[in-house]
């Protein structure tokens, strides 16, 4: 199957021409189906330029249903066993489409919230400010073993857990591609979008489809990431822009950028090898970041409070903060030469050093 192309036509009968099992993720900015009437203009009667292409229009639900499903079908079919997909939509299409996801056995993970922060104001002042879509976030079934890199996602938020609610800005500036002055997509979305979702569920040189590719955002993201794309389009004008875009694109250079390793693939460091190597004494008093608790180091690498509460690492900090589980290596602390330092950071030095054998 050829990947890192654009292939221009119907999306339907261009995906009922791809391999079944073929692809690791699916990204779809589908038609929204707006359903405008009229034409939409500012206070100073100037008009906005609303998406009112062809490729928007539906003369019912039921049409856009039966369009949905036929794609959304035909991108099941393609996906691998453990593959995913990423539905973008506002409240006119999104909920249509959840039910029909459902319908066709996804596995829904999340619906993620992007937060505009810049959004386009409501001008007739009839209803709140649009400042949000909704994606859809779905495994092709319920045993799928899709991928999510936890580990990036927290590193990108400041080593916060990432939540489902996205605050990024919508395409603007450099950006935003034109043609003759004007936007040449009324939809583009912003590469911080795609590279959260490509971060987020796939690795190097998987293969991800978008069937509505539109300018390309999601192969010029794909081929800086080092991901594989095969983009459908059916605007030739697109097809131009998208081609031209993705090959100025330069790949990022080093592999050690493009992924952040999974804790749960190093190896395991019990806290009682910091004590036999030598790294942590017996008697050596830890405490939390405010200070709050303290413990010393047993010989079998237990702690114990003053107070003669003991425990784990883990099971002591779950106990003293009276809650059902503690991560005891990003809980305690030790003072080395003045310092405050996190035990874990001796953890991360062990898994540098790939000492792993007994002394």
């Amino acid at each position: 199957m050829k990947t890192n192309v654009i292939e221009y036509g119907d999306c339907i009968e261009k995906l009922a021409k791809l391999a079944t099992g073929s692809v690791d993720l699916v990204f779809a900015d589908p038609p929204y189906n707006l359903q405008l009437g009229g034409v939409l203009s500012r206070p100073d009667h100037t008009h906005v330029d609303a998406v009112d292409e062809d490729w928007d229009q539906f003369d019912s639900f039921t049409a856009y249903d039966i369009f949905s499903r036929a794609w959304l079908a035909e991108s099941r079919r393609i996906l691998k066993p453990d593959g995913a997909i990423w539905v973008i939509g506002s409240y006119h299409n999104i909920f249509r489409v959840g039910a029909i996801l459902q319908d066709l056995d996804f596995w829904i993970l999340n619906d993620v919230i992007w937060r505009k922060t810049n959004p386009m104001p409501n001008f007739r002042g009839r209803r709140f400010t649009n400042a949000h879509e909704t994606l859809i976030w779905a495994a092709k079934s319920q045993k799928s073993r899709y991928t999510f890199n936890y580990e990036a996602m927290k590193t990108l938020n400041d080593d916060v857990q990432m939540r489902s609610d996205w605050d990024l800005p919508i395409c603007t500036g450099t950006e935003r591609l034109k043609n003759a002055g004007k936007k040449a997509h009324p939809t583009q979305k912003p590469e911080s979008l795609l590279a959260r979702i490509i971060l987020a569920s796939t690795n190097r040189d998987d293969v991800i489809l978008d069937p509505f590719f539109g300018t390309g955002t999601t192969g010029a993201v794909a081929r800086r990431l080092h991901r594989n794309f095969i983009g459908i389009e059916q605007d030739s004008s697109y097809v131009n822009l998208a081609r031209k875009r993705i090959a100025d694109i330069i790949p990022i250079g080093s592999p050690d950028l493009l992924a952040t390793p999974s804790r749960r693939a190093k190896p395991k460091v019990p806290f009682g090898t910091l004590i036999e190597r030598g790294i942590l004494r017996p008697g050596d008093r830890l405490f939390d970041a405010r200070k709050r608790f303290s413990a010393q180091i047993r010989v079998d690498g237990s702690l114990v409070t003053a107070k003669k509460e003991s425990g784990s690492i883990h099971t002591l900090g779950a106990k003293l903060q009276s809650l059902p589980s503690c991560n005891g290596w990003t809980f305690w602390y030790v003072e080395r030469n003045g310092i405050d330092v996190p035990i874990d950071s001796f953890r991360e030095e062990f898994w540098k050093s790939g000492d792993f054998s007994d002394k």
